[in-house]
């Protein structure tokens, strides 16, 4: 794998690009640079070409299949991100007065409605950027609301440990300790642990629904009772919202806060650290505490509409703002003309697309040999194997699976979580892919567990057609990499 460097020569340079050098005179010599930067020397047409070929070399939702578990990295349609990208959202300042953003702040007050409607919410904030920045929201309100009461000696959150690892420490940031709730060999919170935890000292219950497990939590109404009963709220987890959106709601199973991962449910897949937003959702209990701005709207004398953002003067319970203005407006945007274009029928198609491609993949797999970790249960959006038996019996392991299935053009699902199954691979193959796509992720699958039966090396030493910098194919040292990147280039070193 060659660098951008290794194509610069001395002289060549796109002279229309190139900036024009000035001299500056505020800056001590101390400050100045005694030779110029070393920065490649190369044409416009060498940039474009190396770049593409990197670009090329991306596993991605546009050229790959992704089913990676409790993550929904599906297509999202382009008109999504051009609309979202039209001058008179772009272009408009966050300073701005309101009047001439009455449009911007129109649409997102659209999408709060939208939200709460499909949540069964009182009140919605868009203002978290994140999935891990909402689930922050919904358990710091819950922590305001019970110090509102005086209710001081509620300090324990309660959390299945199928749980997604930001909720013990999102409990952790906001001052709760965690108490952990198992899960029945069924694939169900227990019950009878879940009674036996509640009590004076429960500030509430996060929950993911559908679970990690790939799994609908059956006992939900009890759930809800048994924590509100002991004086606790409960927070919806909404990173697994595609399994269930237009389906049921979390407002109607008694939940008092919800997040919404709009950037994966809604618009723009995420990964690579963004971009996302996390919009909150809240019941009556909660509205007051709500993170600022919320987008609020006042009938006029006219006849006509005035779209405002309230501060905290408005709602002087806030848990306060949690991101500079408004949020990640663009990924709002896109949200918004996503739900508008699918409209309240299109929604629940999706949940029912989701599910029938889990469905499907799980019982084509089971019938090829594969182990279903919850074969008694129907899939929701996403389901769990066990590579248990092929580590043990191959010395072939998920990882091993995962790392070979990049050589027959899919990306790896989420392997080893959730912990409570060995050797575990979550699968989510989304809506939006063909049954042509999801049989050849089988047949992929099926190639490999033959592969690993009759020549197991190979498949440990996978992938074979991936690029590693200054090695050629092969498998990263993930560890090194994680913990020693090396990111800066060297003269006559290959990086």
């Amino acid at each position: 794998m060659t660098t951008i460097f290794d194509a610069s020569r001395p002289g060549r340079v796109n002279a229309q690009h190139a900036p024009e050098a000035q001299a500056i005179t505020t800056l001590e010599n101390q400050f100045l640079r005694a030779s110029p930067p070393p920065l490649p020397q190369v044409s416009e047409l060498q940039v474009v070409r190396h770049f593409t070929r990197l670009s090329q070399r991306n596993f991605s939702v546009d050229t790959h299949f992704y089913p990676l578990g409790s993550c929904t990295m599906k297509y999202n349609p382009r008109v999504c991100h051009t609309l979202a990208s039209l001058s008179g959202f772009l272009d408009r300042h966050p300073l701005a007065s309101e009047e001439s953003g009455q449009g911007v702040l129109r649409t997102l007050h659209e999408l709060q409605e939208m939200l709460k409607e499909i949540s069964g919410m009182r009140a919605v904030s868009l203002v978290p950027m994140a999935g891990a920045q909402g689930e922050f929201a919904g358990v710091a309100m819950i922590r305001a609301y019970h110090l509102a009461r005086g209710d001081h000696q509620r300090t324990e959150m309660l959390i299945p440990d199928a749980a997604h690892g930001t909720n013990p420490a999102t409990a952790a940031i906001c001052g709760l300790t965690v108490r952990e709730i198992p899960t029945n060999a069924h694939g169900d919170v227990d019950l009878d642990a879940l009674r036996a935890a509640a009590g004076p000292h429960t500030a509430g219950l996060m929950l993911t629904n559908p679970s990690t497990l790939g799994v609908f939590e059956r006992q939900i109404l009890q759930m809800a009772r048994i924590v509100h009963d002991a004086g606790g709220l409960l927070y919806y987890d909404g990173a697994n919202l595609n399994a269930v959106a237009g389906r049921v709601r979390p407002g109607d199973m008694g939940f008092d806060a919800v997040h919404f991962n709009v950037h994966k449910t809604f618009a723009t897949p995420h990964g690579g650290g963004g971009p996302g937003a996390g919009p909150v959702g809240v019941g009556e209990r909660l509205e007051p505490f709500l993170p600022v701005p919320v987008v609020g709207r006042r009938l006029l004398d006219n006849g006509g509409e005035w779209f405002f953002q309230m501060t905290q003067q408005e709602l002087p319970d806030s848990i306060g703002p949690m991101a500079a203005f408004a949020g990640n407006v663009g990924v709002l945007l896109r949200a918004h003309v996503y739900l508008r274009m699918i409209g309240a029928e299109g929604l629940s198609r999706i949940a029912d697309f989701a599910t029938l491609n889990a469905n499907y993949l799980m019982a084509r797999l089971a019938a090829a040999g594969f182990t279903v970790a919850f074969p008694e249960r129907r899939a929701t959006h996403e389901f769990l194997l066990s590579m248990q038996f092929e580590a043990k019996n191959f010395g072939v392991t998920a990882l091993d699976f995962a790392k070979r299935l990049l050589d027959y053009n899919c990306y790896a699902p989420t392997i080893y979580f959730p912990a409570l199954i060995p050797e575990s691979m979550l699968i989510e193959p989304t809506e939006t892919e063909s049954k042509e796509t999801l049989d050849h992720f089988v047949e992929a699958m099926i190639a490999i567990r033959q592969e690993a039966q009759n020549d197991p090396h190979r498949v440990r030493t996978a992938p074979h057609a991936v690029p590693v910098p200054g090695k050629g194919p092969g498998r990263l040292d993930a560890t090194r990499a994680a913990r020693k990147p090396d990111l800066i280039w060297k003269e006559n070193t290959v990086s």
